[in-house]
């Protein structure tokens, strides 16, 4: 019995066995490229499930499969996805695939903006937009995604700042010279939350915030969509100047690990950088992908020759026996031991974009990003000849040499998404929730408080900014036959802004020396709400006409409603090889609750004075209305444009688009005003009776009007030899003008004192101090397993007035051009690794004065005079290669970054 049962066993496992062999098939096959040649290490796998194969040197391949029916993907770097449903039924399948050569054209690709009722190609759509995709960002050799536009978008700017404080989180940019609030960000179609900080220093962006770009990891992006123009009827305030849309990467395709480091040509600046990128398919259609990134950034030093006798005369005592001393420290410590650079910083980024079917017709999106940051500057350095410690700096019996107070921020900044989309009956609905904050907290660290003396502690928490949003959408579009699309929609928006309070000692008296703190007095939160609604219409008049038309209207809690519309038409002519387009619309941008209600006191250095406090008061405080300021109100803009798109063919594009900005009650961060020369003014009255020593504050001040012409042309698959292809891209943008239309409307009090809100300094701040033009030509070559991308940047004269220099001159930085390169190498299909060299020149500003008449030119030639002038530039000689307020692009000379890429 127990052999029959064993025969059995036997029996049935060999069944059971024939009968698997029966059903086991196996794939095979052969993956080239266009040109026949067979791939190595192609990824051929089945999505959702584990396992799957990579072919050989031959390019074959052999993937054994049960008898069932399969969706086989195949991936390669550099070259596009494919698919292929196989059904296997007990028998061997023989499949060969030829993969293309990733297209980096965009051109035909749906963006989604420019028109809230129907999404177009950027050839087809009726208004300028740039496509930009992630591998464009990545070879720029930039860690930073705002660093990396600035080498990829001519109207984009950004520079660090020469001194750094609270700006050493974020640096100011913007888009066609209209400062950072007037571009509005949104991530995935959404608005994102801008910073809890203002520009206060006087630098490029003074008195205004913008979202933090630097939050977005690259290596979460897919693609970055800049719509240039304005767009305020479509999205509602803050797109003056235009529309940044962040595109994340959804569907996942293979986890991708990088490592970066990097360093200047001095030595210093030393950064390392990690980052992963993952994710699953949930489904056929569903999908999460995530990015973890961390990255450290040493800092940088740039100091110049301190001049001593002019030293002595702002810091010291001014006297023959002071001079001594002062040539004595400086002989020892020519630079004064200033460190004058870009600061420290470490940073960890986290985000995550998903999304997946729930029936048929309602899918579920959801996207959210975090990111904390530390940043560590420096303040200039407190000579022994300028401040003392009262021995709580130094160790007791050693020699005093000053002390360096360090700024130190940490920012926390995230914005999360929720949505659901559902299409059904020609209608589609979109409902979303986003919520967004950014919150920034200061420690000063080896200072004094002055007016504490030797009971003063060393360490202060001056206090910081937060804000936060929370933002409803609902938008809804229907096409109503095959040329006429609606769309419509309204947003909720809630906002707060909070100033937080430093502990007592940072703003007793003098406060923290370098960076007083925030008293409780000026410690606010503030709320305000607003709801909009708009409606747009797109209306196909044939296949080479189209209107578009758009109204909105918006009613905000603090200071009432705003209505603007946007009217805008394309046509294509020559076989659509030539598109002409225009739009002309109104504008509007809510002062933000950041100018509405910041009350703070700042240090500054004051040429002849040394480092001054001065204070900025809201304009609901007792102070702004005893000078007459009013309540802000909103800008008010019209902006036109009109261009033309030639396509020729597949391979050659051309853009020119010129644009017109005209901004009426534009709000600024007004000059500081101060007692005048005679002292005897109604204004010396006020400020004399009230305490005030020096105040600014928000006003609409100005009306501007900018105009300019972008250009953009693209030449791509040149081929180069048998295997290589070339890309060649030029990109400009070039500004016509940018100027004051009409007077400056100052308060009553104030303009009979004959001071101004907007002095000649804040004039040239706000509208030359960016590049005149900037242009960019690069070539993108692959050959083989090589790959090379060659950019020049072509930053044109930007021209500056700064406070202490005379005003018979004007400061302009010279033309220069800016050469990087990036050489990249496939090794295999898993690594990758690339090489980056930025300003290979090593190309660094300069700048020249020069005379506005012949005063100026007096001056000019005169040694001391023009000695002067520059020591009140540049905090005599701590900044000579950018000034005190002015900088022209990157200061830190040749920069190299090296990366590894793992396909995991």
């Amino acid at each position: 019995m127990k052999t029959f049962i064993h025969a059995i066993f036997v029996m049935a496992i060999l069944l059971h066995v024939s009968l698997r062999a029966v059903s086991q098939g196996v794939l095979k096959g052969t993956v080239k490229n266009e040109k026949g040649e067979p791939l190595e290490n192609v990824s051929i796998t089945i999505p959702g499930q584990k396992g799957g194969t990579f072919t050989n040197t031959s390019g074959t391949y052999q993937l054994s499969l049960a008898a069932g029916t399969y969706k086989i993907a195949f991936t390669s770097i550099g070259y596009t996805s494919s698919s292929i449903p196989v059904k296997m039924e007990h028998a061997d399948i023989t499949t060969d695939i030829i993969l293309k050569t990733a297209s980096v054209d965009l051109s035909e690709v749906i963006v989604a903006v420019g028109s809230r009722s129907s999404q177009r190609t950027s050839t087809s759509s009726l208004l300028p937009v740039d496509n930009i995709n992630a591998s464009e960002l990545q070879t720029t050799g930039q860690l930073s995604f705002d660093k990396a536009l600035q080498l990829r978008v001519p109207s984009f700017n950004t520079v660090n700042t020469p001194v750094n404080d609270a700006s050493s989180l974020l640096d100011p940019y913007e888009i066609r010279n209209m400062g950072p609030s007037r571009t509005l960000i949104l991530v995935n179609g959404k608005r994102k939350n801008p910073s809890a900080l203002v520009y206060i220093q006087t630098s490029p962006g003074r008195g205004e915030t913008g979202a933090d770009l630097a939050a977005i990891p690259t290596d979460a992006i897919k693609r970055v969509e800049i719509l240039r123009d304005g767009a305020s009827a479509q999205y509602g305030s803050d797109a003056i100047a235009g529309v940044m849309n962040i595109i994340l990467k959804d569907k996942f395709e293979y986890t991708n690990f990088k490592i970066a480091s990097g360093i200047t040509h001095k030595g210093d600046g030393f950064s390392l950088s990690t980052s992963l990128n993952s994710g699953a398919n949930i489904g056929s259609k569903g999908f999460i992908n995530y990015t973890i990134n961390f990255q450290r950034e040493n800092k940088t030093n740039r100091p110049g020759t301190v001049d001593a006798e002019q030293d002595n005369k702002d810091l010291s005592d001014g006297t023959d026996a002071s001079l001594a001393n002062v040539k004595a420290f400086l002989a020892r410590f020519p630079d004064a031991k200033n460190i004058n650079g870009t600061p420290t910083n470490t940073a960890a980024k986290f985000l995550v974009n998903t999304g997946f079917p729930l029936t048929e017709n309602t899918s579920f999106y959801a996207n959210a990003a975090y990111i904390y940051k530390k940043v560590q500057s420096y303040a200039n350095y407190r000579t022994p000849y300028w401040k003392q410690d009262y021995g709580l700096l130094h160790t007791a019996g050693t020699e005093y040499l000053g002390y360096g107070p360090t700024f130190q921020g940490d920012l926390n900044d995230y914005n999360a998404t929720v949505g659901f989309k559902t299409e059904k009956g020609g209608w589609t609905h979109d409902i979303s929730l986003t919520t967004g904050g950014n919150k920034q907290l200061y420690t000063v660290d080896n200072t004094v408080n002055h007016s504490l003396a030797a009971n003063s502690p060393i360490s202060f928490k001056p206090g910081g900014f937060s804000f936060n949003q929370l933002v409803g959408n609902i938008d809804i579009t229907k096409a109503v036959g095959d040329k006429l699309s609606i769309g419509f929609g309204s947003e909720f928006r809630s906002e707060t802004f909070q100033i937080i309070a430093g502990d007592t000692a940072s703003y007793s008296g003098e406060g923290a020396n370098s960076f007083p703190g925030i008293s409780q007095p000026n410690a606010l939160k503030a709320n305000r709400f607003n709801m909009g609604g708009y409606l747009d219409v797109s209306y196909d008049l044939s296949h080479a006409l189209l209107f578009n038309g758009t109204v909105r209207e918006e009613y905000y809690s603090d200071f009432g409603s705003a209505f603007v519309w946007k009217i805008s038409g394309r046509a294509k002519l020559v076989d659509d090889m030539l598109t002409l387009r225009s739009s002309i619309s109104t504008g509007f941008r809510a002062p933000s609750l950041h100018q509405i209600n910041l009350q703070i006191a700042q240090q500054s250095f004051v040429p002849g004075q040394g480092i001054q406090t001065k204070g900025i008061v809201n304009n609901h405080s007792p102070q702004a209305h005893l000078l007459g300021v009013p309540a802000l109100k909103p800008e008010k803009s019209v902006n036109f444009t009109a261009g033309l798109g030639f396509k020729p063919s597949r391979n050659f594009s051309l853009t020119v688009d010129y644009y017109n900005i005209d901004v009426k009650d534009r709000i600024i961060l007004s000059s500081n005003i101060t007692h005048t020369a005679s002292g005897t003014t109604a204004l010396d009255t006020v400020l004399t009776n009230n305490g005030i020593v020096g105040v600014s504050f928000f006003t609409n001040g100005i009306r501007t009007k900018t105009q300019g012409i972008d250009v953009v042309a693209t030449y791509k698959n040149i081929l180069i030899g048998t295997s290589g292809k070339l890309t060649i891209n030029l990109a400009g943008n070039y500004t016509i003008s940018n100027k004051l239309d009409g007077a400056i409307t100052d308060p009553k009090l104030i303009s009979q004192a004959g001071q101004s809100t907007f002095d000649y300094i804040q004039e040239a701040l706000l509208l030359t101090s960016r590049p005149k033009y900037k242009a960019i030509l690069g070539g993108d070559l692959d050959i083989n397993k090589w790959s090379f991308s060659l950019n020049n940047t072509l930053y044109g004269p930007a021209t500056f007035r700064n406070d202490g220099l005379d005003e018979n001159l004007k400061l302009v930085f010279k033309t220069k051009v800016l050469t990087d390169i990036n050489i990249g190498y496939q090794f295999g299909n898993r690594v990758s690794a690339s090489i980056a060299v930025n300003n290979i020149l090593n190309i660094t500003p300069e700048y020249q004065l020069k005379a506005l008449n012949s005063d100026g030119q007096a001056v000019l030639n005169d040694p001391t005079q023009l000695k002067g002038n520059i020591n009140a530039i540049t905090f005599n000689g701590r900044y000579s290669m950018v000034t005190y307020d002015a900088s022209h692009f990157s200061q830190l000379g040749t920069t190299f970054l090296a990366t590894l890429n793992f396909r995991l």
